[in-house]
Order: C-alpha cells, then sequence, then structure tokens
C-alpha cells in the first residue's frame, strides 16, 4: 500500500491536480495534505479514487472547507493520527514549531508529517524512533525550490521526494 503527501497547495488548481494525477498514477491508496489547501475548490480537487485525510492549515480559514473535505474524506481538525500499514502517524500543519517538535520527540508515532514551511524536510526524533517528513510546498517569491510530494510504501516504510511542476 502507498501513502500520498502533500501540503501547502494554496489555491494553485494546476499544482493541486498535478498531485492528484501523480497520486493515482503511482496507485496510492491514501493520501494526506498536510493543511493549506485554503479554499473548498481546492480540496474538491482531491476528491478522487484514494482514501482522503486532511487536516487544517494556519490559512485554511474559509468555513466550508471542512465540510467539503467531510463529503468525501477524512477531515481531521487541527492535529491528526492514524494508523496505517501498521506504522502510526500525526498530521498537524506546523504552524507552532514546539507542538511540531513535541509530536517528533514524543515516541509515540513513526512518523510526523507536516507542512507551513514550504520547505521540503526529514529529520529524526533524537532517538531515532520517528521521522518528520515536510514535502513542502507551493513556490513562495523568496523560494527556488518548487512543489514536492512525497511517497511511503507501507510495505517497508520507505519514502521518496518527487517534484512537480506547473
Amino acid at each position: 500500500m502507498k501513502l500520498g503527501i502533500v501540503s501547502d497547495t494554496h489555491d494553485n488548481f494546476d499544482l493541486a491536480e498535478e498531485a492528484v494525477s501523480f497520486f493515482e498514477d503511482q496507485g496510492c491508496e491514501k493520501v494526506v495534505h498536510c493543511g493549506d489547501m485554503i479554499c473548498p475548490a481546492t480540496a474538491e480537487i482531491f476528491d478522487a479514487d484514494f482514501e482522503f485525510y486532511a487536516v487544517r492549515g494556519n490559512n485554511d480559514g474559509e468555513w466550508k472547507l471542512k465540510d467539503t473535505v467531510k463529503k468525501f474524506g477524512n477531515w481531521m481538525g487541527n492535529v491528526g493520527e492514524l494508523s496505517l500499514g501498521g506504522y502510526r502517524f500525526a498530521v498537524y500543519h506546523g504552524t507552532d514549531e514546539e507542538l511540531a517538535s513535541g509530536l517528533t520527540e514524543s515516541g509515540k508515532y513513526d512518523y510526523v508529517l507536516r507542512g507551513h514551511t514550504h520547505r521540503k524536510k526529514v529529520a529524526e526524533s533524537e532517538n531515532g524512533e520517528t521521522v518528520e517528513i515536510n514535502p513542502g510546498g507551493v513556490k513562495l517569491p523568496f523560494q527556488e525550490e518548487e512543489l514536492h510530494v512525497v511517497i511511503i510504501d507501507l510495505e517497508d516504510g520507505e519514502f521518496d521526494f518527487h517534484r512537480l511542476e506547473e
């Protein structure tokens, strides 16, 4: 089973559609959005051929976003927990670095999936038991990095970043 991870699509419909197509082409059965979709129309793009999960980002203020996601997927609020393929996941947008670090260092999770910074990142907890993954986000004016998505193979826990371009 494969899990797709994306974050911070910020109403970029083209990149959201590219992410969905990529996840479908790669055979992802589940996809997690780590927040900052922004509007319900962006969320609807993720109504696709996989099970969908989303957390709230700091820019996800439109009140219909939650209801839209719940029509076809799983809205997890500000912080979510998943158990997939024998792995434990925390999902958080990442607005509060102290909370993100606390989730990573708690020892409760194999993976902490997060966004917010628009920079891809992989970091291990101090005890080496938890991996924090941030796929990055849409390119901000001061950044050179393009949007990436991540796919985790839930059979062996291996993961790869994949760059998406408009």
